[in-house]
Formats: C-alpha cells, structure tokens, sequence
C-alpha cells in the first residue's frame, strides 16, 4: 500500500481543494435528446445576452482591445462580461495537455480517479489563467469610468476602504466581473458536455463567428460616422451600383465594392470559398474494413479522417499567439520595467496621437515593429497583395514596412499556423486516447478485427500505425494552411479565416453529434458502442 501511495501524482494533494470549487454534476443515466437539444440552446442564447451585458464601471470609450483581431476565436465581445471569452479555458488546457504529453504530471486518464485529479487541477488552472488575463488588461488596457470613480471616493465606503481609493476599488470591481463572466463560461461549457451535444466552447465560436459573418454580410449601418455608405458587403454593393454614377463606377467604384475596406466582396467570395473547402475536406477519410471475430457476417468500417485531430490545434495556436499579443502590448506600455519594458524588438505599437490611429487606418493594437508584427494575424489582401498593385492608396496598410518585411511576416505567420498546428495535432492525439494504441484497444474490445489478420491489438496497432500518425500531420498542416490561407483571403465581418474555419468544422460535427443522438434514441442498444450513458 505505501508503494502505490508513493506511485500517486503530487496533484492528489490539491484534490481537498478542487473537489470544493463549483461544478457541474453528471447526469445519472440517459439524457433524452429533447433536453440535450434545450440545454444547447438556453446556454447559446445564455451567450448572447452575456456578449451584450457590459461591464459595470467601464469607460467604454477608452477601451483598448488587442483581442479585436483574435475576436471570432476566442468567442468574447470587447467590454462585456465576455471580454475574455474562452481564452483562459484554452490555455488551461493547453498547458495540461503539453504537462501530460511531455509526461510531467503522472496521471493515467484510464483511470477514474487520475482522470477526476486531472480534470480538478485543470478547473483550478483555469481559475489561475483568469486572474493572469484579467489582471494585465485592467490595469493596462481597461479604463474606469471618471463617475464610477468619483463615486467610490466617497469617504470611507463602509468603513473598511479608506476615502480617495476609489480608482483602485474600482479596478478591483471590474477585476472582479471578468472572473465572474470568465468562470459563468467554464460552467456553461461543462453543461453543454455533459448534459447537451458536443462541446460549449465549439458551440460559443460558432455562435461568434455566425454573428459576425451575418453582420457583416448585411449591416446597413454607415462604416464610418458622417459617411452614408453602409459597413455590410450587400447594402454596401448595392449603394454603389445604386447612387454611383457609370462613370465613376467604372473607375473606382468596382474597386471599392471588391476590395474597398470594410467587408469587401473578395471577402464574401474568400467566406464562401472557405465553407466549401472545409466541408470538402471534412468529408475526405480513409476507411479500414472491419469483421466481428465471432459474430460471422457482422462487418463495419473504422473512418480515419483527413481533419483527424478536429480544429483543436488551430485554436490551440491561435490561444498561444492571442497571449503573444496581450503581453507584448502590455510590456510596450511599461518602459520601466528593466529588460522587457517598452523593447521594440518584442513589439512597438503605435501612439495613441499617431497619424494612422487618429485617421483610423490602424488600431492601437495593431503592432507595427518586433516579433508581436511578424507573429500577428494578416488580415485580408489589404495586408499583403493590394499594396504591391497600388502602393501609393493602399501603401498605409504596410504600416510603415519596406515590402521585404512584409514577406517575412507572411511567411512568418503561415509556417506558424501549419507547424504549430502540426505540433499540437501530435500532442493532442496523444492525449485524447486518439493514438494507435489506444485505437487498438478500443477496436480489440468491441469485438471487431482486420480480416485477414490475427485477432492481436499488437498486429491491429501495427497496422494503424501506417496510418494514424501520418493522417495527424497532414491534419495538423491541413487545418493550419486552410485557417492561415482564409486569412490572407480575408472574411466578411473580420471573422477571420481561422474563426470561418473553425464554425464550418464545428457545424459539420455539431450537425453529425446531432444525427447520431438521434439514431441513439430510436435504437437504444446503439448507445453502448458509441459510449453514451445508459
């Protein structure tokens, strides 16, 4: 006994403490698909209204977000009790997933009860990764509001906060929202997993994503203030075709419809495009025949998809280049911190006075010089292609860069999103019981064998080991080229290409989750071989 005692992981010794913090309990036996589908929509909707309730004592003018690009992805609004969106939940698991592949915690997730340390420690990091964004942004990037501020100065709120600390109370208090928000989120997404179909954070993306492919296809709202051109990609066409004389359609007009800033038409048609291509390369699998051992006749097929390892590790990558993003801007901001602080190699930004800011041509987000640019997101042909063809009116969005620069930073950007795409599909197969081994272990139990094989999981690995890892790098470079490829494309509602991506394949999974549910609920002896409650 002492031996196996000495076997256990050190985070047994934090399970006194995650077993204390709120959860979401399992259900007992089966879930009627009828609640499964209601949970899904009261927790989409419960989204919503979250993306619209703002943050109480937030200057929201003076609101600074470096997230702005990486929006669509991390499923947040800017201001709202979402700001953070499901970037802690996903660096949470980023880290626990690279500890456990690199085989730094000791944990069997076979096991039951390694499995519940596992998913307890995760809950805690979560926690942890909330105050480590939360924290930053208020103090560098989110303003109180002067009233909210005055209010709080009042003297002594209660007689335990002294009068005049009303600037860093109300930090505090906006602190204390996101954690809220942030924590609500983990909570609905372990509803959706437990009690409804696929995943919350996949449904909240897609939820995202939808929301600003929509809107920015149709909005009839002015781009700009003064200016009577609507922000939409149709109200805008149509404008111009309808209020435009011939002659000057002919000149610029055509220009301004397909690639004139916001939503383009190219950027429609790149959407378009992407929906397809996804779907195209969702449905593309190789197909290992399979024969019951004793049940003679009984036959059946082992799909390996081409997109084996799902859309995880492009967000996975992009969760790491979102926090690349925050802290850069947040060390730029600091120059008197020794080493780190305001170091243009890391990466510069422009003042807040600056020509282009003030013009609105770039954000002050938007990095201009260090590593932070040459890792940042390219935003549609208006980064990279439209400046070669007309330097002169669209030479602003080099942002200051010779065209040399510009290449290493696509370049840059592309071999991030296929490598690190490749690198966390490995990881991610490795940890979700998605490898060879646990493949043939899985098959073995259910009976089924390779005809013409022996019936060993060590010949059956064999055979899958031909494929399973390969099919996993070209899944991982696949997913990564396709969201990058969306991005120098450009998408409608600044979705981004990897957000496009991402919501088609999780539309597709959400949609095939749905079909098998409900083959679930007419043949119930079905449940057991996908895994379902009883």
């Amino acid at each position: 006994m002492p031996l196996e005692e000495k076997k256990k992981s050190r985070l047994y010794a934090l399970k006194p403490l995650t077993d204390r913090l709120p959860a979401v309990t399992r259900p007992e036996g089966h879930v009627q698909f009828r609640t499964k589908m209601f949970w899904v929509i009261a927790i989409l909707v419960l989204y919503f209204v979250m993306t619209n309730i703002y943050i109480y004592g937030l200057d929201q003018a003076n609101v600074i977000d470096f997230f702005s690009s990486l929006r669509a992805i991390l499923a947040g609004a800017q201001g709202s009790l979402m700001h953070l969106g499901i970037g802690p939940i996903v660096t949470a698991s980023i880290i626990m997933q690279l500890f456990a592949g690199a085989k730094i915690i000791n944990l069997d997730l076979e096991d039951d009860e390694d499995k519940s340390v596992y998913q307890g420690t995760q809950k805690l990091l979560v926690i942890i990764m909330i105050f480590v964004e939360a924290i930053p942004q208020v103090y560098g990037f989110l303003t109180p509001a002067a009233p909210f501020v005055t209010r709080l100065n009042q003297p002594e709120l209660f007689g335990l906060i002294p009068a005049g600390n009303g600037g860093s109370l109300a930090k505090l208090i906006i602190i204390a929202q996101l954690f809220a928000g942030s924590y609500l989120v983990f909570l609905m997404d372990e509803v959706v997993s437990k009690w409804g179909i696929g995943s919350g954070i996949s449904l909240f993306i897609a939820g995202g994503v939808a929301q600003q492919i929509f809107t920015g296809t149709f909005n009839w709202e002015p781009s700009q203030t003064g200016s009577a051109v609507p922000a939409g990609t149709i109200p805008k066409t149509l404008y111009y075709l309808g209020n435009m004389p011939s002659a000057q359609l002919s000149q610029t007009g055509i220009e301004q419809i397909m690639v004139g800033q916001p939503n383009p038409l190219i950027a429609l048609f790149g959407t378009i495009a992407i929906f397809f291509m996804v779907a195209y390369v969702e449905s593309t699998r190789i197909e290992l025949p399979l024969a019951h051992g004793l049940a003679r006749g009984a036959r059946g097929r082992y799909p390996i998809r081409l997109m084996y390892a799902s859309n995880i590790p492009v967000i996975l990558v992009a969760a790491v280049l979102a926090n690349v993003s925050m802290f850069s801007l947040l060390f730029w901001q600091h120059p008197e911190w020794p080493l780190i602080g305001h170091q243009w190699w890391l990466g510069a930004y422009p003042s807040a006075t600056d020509l282009r800011v003030t013009s609105g041509q770039i954000q002050q987000t938007t990095p201009i010089g260090g590593i932070a640019f040459y890792v940042s997101t390219i935003n549609g042909v208006a980064d990279w292609l439209l400046p070669l063809f007309n330097p002169i009116q669209y030479g602003v969005y080099l942002k200051g860069h010779a065209y040399w620069q510009v290449v290493i930073h696509l370049v840059t950007y592309l071999s991030i999103m296929v490598f690190g795409s490749v690198m966390f599909a490995k990881f991610w197969i490795m940890t979700t019981n998605m490898g060879p081994e646990d493949v043939a272990k899985q098959i073995e139990s259910s009976g089924m064998q390779i005809p013409g094989f022996r019936r060993d999981p060590r010949i059956l690995r064999r055979v899958l080991d031909r494929y399973i890892p390969v099919v996993a790098v070209i899944s991982g470079a696949a997913v990564g080229a396709l969201a990058a490829g969306a991005d120098m494309i450009g998408t409608v509602g600044n979705a981004s290409g990897t957000g496009v991506l991402l919501a088609v394949g999780i539309l597709i999974q959400t949609y095939e989750a749905i079909g098998r549910e409900q083959m679930m609920e007419m043949h119930p002896v079905l449940r057991q071989f996908f895994g379902a409650n009883e």
